[in-house]
């Protein structure tokens, strides 16, 4: 018989946050190259000894941190829309304001250096953008074909599966490189383009008031 998964208490769960936080700070200031338990130690004032404690290495670091990070955004996609008396385009520029301020600390540089130096990351960081775009563009649609603001013909699950996909190809570092944008530009020209075909009259007006150029 399996041996449960033991919750780590209140204490280990805030130092294993502390670490996440710092990690995150740590990777997109330095990358993936310059990323080293040692250092990271030193930066939260900790033994090398505790790191381990609660992770076996640098490489479940980051891929805790990745993981942090897209059940960051579901989260607020949930809190943006339980919003009671907010329009759907108020919503919509709500989520992108906060992704804008989420993809600002990462460069293009460090997506390009996780890509060389550690492909299983780069898969996975990839795996968690598919998961976390279905998950709210689906119900970003639905909210907004149920207030008029979408249109009705546009089957939701297919939108965002055609955006996850025009995503990760944005998103990989040589497109980024090429068109000299940071991923936060990027997203920004994307969901314009992206919603503004989808908009009905009403939420093109709405949209336009809410989305100056």
């Amino acid at each position: 018989m399996a041996t449960p998964t033991k919750k780590p208490s209140g204490k280990q769960a805030a130092v294993r946050d502390r670490i996440l936080l710092q990690a995150k700070r740590h990777l997109f200031s330095f990358g993936y190259s310059a990323f080293t338990m040692d250092k990271l130690a030193g930066e939260l004032g900790m033994s090398k000894k505790t790191l381990y404690v609660h992770f076996p290495n640098k490489d479940a670091i980051i891929i805790s941190t990745i993981d942090r990070f897209a059940a960051g955004v579901r989260t607020e996609v949930d809190e943006i829309l339980l919003q009671l008396h907010v329009s759907f385009i108020e919503k919509l520029r709500g989520f992108a304001l906060m992704m804008i301020k989420r993809l600002g600390h990462i460069r293009p540089e460090i997506l390009r250096d996780i890509q060389r130096s550690a492909p299983h990351i780069y898969e996975h960081i990839g795996e968690a953008r598919s998961a976390s775009i279905s998950y709210t563009f689906g119900r970003f649609i639905e909210e907004g074909q149920i207030g008029g603001s979408v249109r009705d013909d546009m089957n939701p699950t297919f939108a965002g599966q055609f955006y996850m996909h025009a995503m990760q190809g944005m998103m990989n570092p040589t497109t980024l490189e090429r068109l000299k944008l940071t991923p936060a530009q990027t997203f920004d020209q994307a969901i314009r383009i992206f919603y503004t075909g989808l908009l009905t009259p009403k939420g093109r007006k709405e949209y336009e008031k809410n989305f100056p150029h």
